[in-house]
């Protein structure tokens, strides 16, 4: 099967997925394939001599920090930023929108390992405001801001909004710390360098995998201090690890090949939600994407809709998502999109022909609502 029409013709993994519109399809991310590229992708003198430190001086360089570490996932590194942030300001608390990551996707590890407390902040389905924040009367450790908020689609505050929820925070003694899993994909919305974006926040956090595509890891990055406390707290929960060169050495592959394209992949989806809007089959949040990630809310039961992806996989080896939202209204449901390398390869009125198609399929099986 040809990619959309042109190109080298795929051959299907054991799942049978020829094409996915997910970022982290199982195609790409085979270890021999990712080696592959990774290897393609070095510059003509090779790897440095120490791909860990490289990156996190280049880390540095592009969030204009003073120091930069890098640990083995986000979840620890997050963890130890909002203790140390605790821990200086001798109150457990930190507030942050109701669906951040720390809460929905982590088993509240943050509570069960670092005894912190989480103060939801606004409305789940809506993005938090500087009035939200004025409802919260507690003293904080921290303010966590996620740019973007994925669980609500990728959105994005205004420039002045987010500046005035950092001060916000500034005001009433509080860090600010920065879920920048998806900074790379956010930083085409501002218009302004990462290091101004960064600037804001006492500690940043920036996944290696996601937006750049590589193995895995995270890097937080903050003054020398803060660092320093950091890396004695990666030693105690394990985070050290002595062989973590090859996930730098994609990390740093990724910025070099990844990281300067967020535009275009923000740019094509926007032309996919508008082919979507035109179609008129389902709804795309928000409308138009903020970043390359939005949200599919397809008008069929999730029972039914998982059917017909599966049928529309089977059939034509492309995969639409990798997990499907439930949603509060009966007979509907949801599903996220992140455009990278393997969304490149959908033209837009193909994603509009194959989510009327998957529609069409769910509504047949599962009955109209």
């Amino acid at each position: 099967m040809k990619e959309n029409g042109s190109g080298p013709a795929h051959v299907p993994n054991r799942a049978g997925i020829v094409r996915s519109l997910s970022l982290h399809a199982p195609l790409r991310r085979t270890p021999h394939r990712m080696l592959r590229a990774m290897l393609e992708a070095l510059p003509s003198d090779g790897l440095p001599d120490d791909p860990v430190a490289e990156l996190e001086r280049r880390m540095c360089r592009l969030l204009g920090t003073e120091a930069a570490l890098m640990f083995p996932t986000g979840t620890m590194a997050q963890q130890v930023a909002l203790r140390l942030h605790a821990e200086r300001r001798g109150t457990r608390t930190f507030a942050a929108h109701p669906l951040t990551h720390l809460e929905v996707w982590e088993e509240r590890g943050y509570a069960a390992v670092h005894g912190l407390r989480f103060r939801p902040a606004g409305d789940r389905d809506r993005l938090l405001t500087t009035a939200d924040l004025d409802a919260v009367t507690e003293p904080l450790a921290a303010l966590l801001l996620e740019l973007p908020q994925r669980d609500i689609g990728g959105q994005l505050p205004s420039w002045d909004d987010l500046v005035a929820q950092v001060a916000w925070a500034g005001e009433r003694g509080a860090a600010a710390h920065l879920d920048g899993a998806r900074l790379w994909e956010a930083q085409p919305f501002y218009g302004r360098p990462h290091a101004e974006i960064a600037a804001l926040f006492d500690t940043v956090y920036v996944s290696l995998y996601k937006g750049l595509e590589g193995i895995r890891g995270a890097v937080l990055a903050s003054d020398a201090k803060t660092i320093d406390e950091a890396a004695l707290w990666r030693h105690r929960l394990g985070g050290t690890i002595d062989d973590a060169w090859p996930l730098a050495a994609a990390a740093l592959v990724g910025l070099d090949t990844v990281a300067g394209r967020m535009s275009v992949f923000r740019d094509h989806a926007v032309a996919v939600a508008a082919a979507l809007r035109a179609d008129g089959v389902v709804r795309v949040v928000p409308d138009p994407p903020q970043t390359p990630l939005f949200h599919i809310h397809v008008p069929a039961a999730p029972e039914a809709t998982e059917d017909a992806a599966q049928e529309i996989l089977r059939e034509h080896g492309v995969q639409l998502y990798l997990r499907l939202r439930t949603s509060p209204y009966e007979g509907h449901c949801s599903f996220e999109v992140c455009v990278g390398e393997n969304a490149m390869e959908f033209a837009p009125g193909e994603v509009a022909a194959l989510t009327r198609d998957l529609v069409h399929r769910a509504r047949r099986t599962g009955g109209a609502r």
